[in-house]
């Protein structure tokens, strides 16, 4: 039977100490997705052109392991941003999450403060950031409180500052997988949210997104490590791949997955950007 709980306790379950070896699995296909979002524009630019008396102040949401702010530190940020100190505030409702971004930052970052809740709970004290991102951080955030959430998200950013969220669409490996889960196995709780859903928000929050989308795919040949990367996609550990690719949509949408080499799985993302108004 897979687990109970909705989507967002799943996926908060998963976020700790016992699910480390799913997580490392995960990121093992998932890391393609950071290169490609640090590749897809000049974040050095980004933040270098909202820094204010020689910082610039981010809030990272739903930090999950600090892998985005990882690759942009390999890919030579620390040099592109000379002396500007970027000062990040660290948002998630996992205490795991939040040491485990903590434990990987490094110049030109440093942690301002942390907040163990969700985006759409922050209080509203919090805020006046020049750089707001939540990258591939949001789908497990009901698609009926996305709206609150991104909302809030807007607001805590200066006028004139900069927002950026990068979220796959329904095109994407990570959504077909979750809905295909969904109706093969009867996995609980609310489906995915999804790059449109989060566009929307945007728009009725008084944004105006810009829209770039990505698209590449995530591959690794072992299959116990595929494994763990499908059982993360939907915090759902109890269904092997054999099984998976035994039964019903879940064993279709990996048919067309599968070549002479191995599982490669297709991602479609969307880079979304905003500038908050003045």
């Amino acid at each position: 039977m897979p687990p109970s709980g909705t989507t967002e306790q799943r996926s908060l379950t998963h976020w700790a100490e016992d699910g480390r070896a799913g997580m490392e699995a995960f990121y093992a296909l998932a890391a393609e997705d950071y290169r490609q979002m640090v590749a897809a524009r000049d974040w050095a630019t980004d933040l270098r052109g909202h820094a204010t008396d020689g910082r610039v102040r981010v809030l990272d949401v739903a930090c999950g392991s600090g892998k985005f702010p990882a690759e942009l530190i390999r890919q030579g940020l620390a040099a592109a941003m000379g002396d500007v100190r970027v000062e990040v505030d660290l948002l998630d409702p996992s205490p795991f999450s939040i040491a485990e971004a903590r434990s990987v930052l490094a110049a030109p970052f440093a942690v301002h403060a942390e907040h163990e809740v969700r985006i759409q709970d922050l209080p509203a004290v919090v805020g006046g950031f020049d750089v707001a991102w939540a990258t591939h951080a949001l789908y497990a955030v009901p698609p009926d409180e996305i709206g609150a959430g991104i909302a809030r998200m807007v607001a805590a950013l200066r006028p004139g500052g900069f927002g950026a969220i990068v979220h796959a669409t329904s095109a994407s490996h990570y959504l077909r997988f979750a809905e295909a889960f969904r109706s093969t196995f009867g996995a609980g709780g609310a489906p995915f949210t999804g790059a449109a859903h989060v566009r929307r928000a945007l728009t009725a929050a008084g944004a105006t997104p810009t829209v770039t989308t990505l698209r590449y795919e995530v591959a690794h040949p072992d299959r116990a490590v595929v494994e763990g990367f499908l059982q993360r996609c939907v915090f759902d550990d109890s269904v092997s791949l054999e099984r998976m690719e035994a039964e019903g949509a879940v064993g279709a949408y990996l048919s067309g997955c599968l070549g002479d080499d191995g599982y490669r799985f297709g991602q479609v993302v969307d880079v979304i950007t905003w500038e908050a108004g003045a």
